[in-house]
């Protein structure tokens, strides 16, 4: 009886994680800076909510501060068991803009794919990632040149080039760029 009983749990729990494996996520496209707002009110309602996010330090004029900000900015990822039935009751929720959809049909992420982006930010620091185009003008918001505004020459994977002129002379300085943003 304890052999047979084992087994029945064991088949159980293989089902469950076949499950768990071929689940899948939808996509939901929030109000800008809503992410975390949506995500409570989510899973206040039940759902079963993924929004990776990563801790980063901002600064303002008079502090520093560690802040948890959203990887995919302006997106959730949602479990919904019956989508046709519960769609409308997650579009209803404040800062829910839209599914994301694809080849019109509602883009589906698979677990596998979930879990891929769960292992890569358990081994591995995430860092915003700033691309700024040839020509763009930056100002410069740290190090010696802080305040000062300058055009992007060239970039590599980590630093700008910029031409800055000031007081009708030209300099070309490198900088992290971490240290700038648009204007």
């Amino acid at each position: 009886m304890v052999t047979v009983m084992a087994m029945v749990m064991a088949t159980v729990m293989v089902m469950e994680i076949k499950m768990n494996n071929n689940s899948i996520w939808y996509v939901l496209y929030t109000k800008s800076r809503n992410e975390k707002k949506v995500f409570q009110q989510l899973t206040l309602k039940g759902f079963n909510c993924y929004s990776p996010s990563h801790r980063i330090l901002k600064q303002w004029s008079d502090r520093k501060k560690w802040v948890e900000e959203s990887i995919f900015k302006s997106y959730i990822f949602i479990q919904i068991p019956d989508f046709s039935s519960e769609r409308i009751q997650v579009l209803q929720t404040p800062g829910v803009v839209r599914f994301l959809f694809w080849l019109s049909k509602p883009a589906e992420v698979r677990q596998l794919e979930i879990d891929a982006i769960q292992n890569f930010l358990k081994k591995y620091s995430v860092d915003t990632i700033k691309i700024f185009s040839v020509g763009s003008n930056v100002k410069i918001n740290e190090g010696v040149l802080k305040g000062m505004d300058g055009v992007i020459d060239y970039q590599t994977e980590k630093d700008v080039v910029l031409k800055i002129e000031k007081l009708s002379m030209s300099l070309v300085a490198r900088v992290p760029k971490s240290f700038v943003e648009k204007v």
